[in-house]
């Protein structure tokens, strides 16, 4: 089975946003990346076909993908090497396809032939919306819940447990013609310079498209 050609039928929250958000909290080591990888793909509930595609992707086996030119290279050598958003995007792009029994030899020239926003909404697609936003990673149960700049990040947007919410501050963002987002000042979507450009950007995108009644752009 390939991936579908579009975005899963949502009623509810929408995949792709939920994986962009994400996008900000970049870049990781190569020890947050396995943990965050193993997050979503743990929180997705797809069944793999059999018990080798179920183990989650750890530091060897990312190591290993890189070797083979699955994974683009990080930036960086040694202990100083990070992890990007697309590094993200290519590792559950791998164990989402070997969930479904495809074989490394046959992933090379498929995820090569795959842009950027192409492997992005695949990969939305299909974890679908199980898809958790930072907030339930971070909170939820499991051992393989992200560390150091994903947690920091998310740690200083939420109350510590048994706690009452912290005060907030929103920032008001324009986005288009009667349309403003409030977003918390400490939300991580806007940790990373440029970040609330993009959001503008996105969010600009998704009105077009909904007054023109197209479909996402591929």
């Amino acid at each position: 089975m390939t991936f579908p050609a579009g975005l899963a039928s949502l009623s509810g929250a929408d995949p792709l946003v939920a994986l962009r958000a994400y996008r900000p909290l970049a870049p990781w080591s190569l020890r947050d990346l396995a943990a965050l990888a193993g997050a979503l793909l743990e929180a997705s509930n797809i069944v793999p076909v059999n018990a080798a595609a179920r183990a989650l992707p750890g530091e060897r086996t990312i190591r290993f993908y890189v070797a083979r030119g699955l994974v683009s290279p990080p930036e960086g050598r040694g202990t100083a090497a990070t992890y990007g958003y697309r590094h993200l995007l290519q590792v559950l792009a791998i164990k989402l396809r070997q969930m479904e029994g495809a074989t490394l030899d046959s992933l090379g020239k498929e995820l090569a032939e795959l842009a950027g926003d192409m492997l992005e909404r695949r990969v939305a697609g299909v974890l679908g919306p199980a898809l958790p936003s930072p907030e339930r990673v971070l909170a939820g149960p499991g051992t393989h819940e992200p560390r150091g700049r994903v947690a920091r990040a998310m740690q200083s947007a939420l109350p510590a447990p048994g706690q009452p919410p912290r005060p907030t501050t929103c920032r008001r963002i324009p986005c288009g013609p009667g349309v403003e987002l409030l977003l918390d000042e400490r939300h991580p979507a806007l940790q990373v310079p440029g970040a609330e450009a993009a959001l503008v950007r996105d969010i600009a995108q998704l009105l077009d498209q909904a007054g023109t009644g197209a479909p996402p752009a591929p």
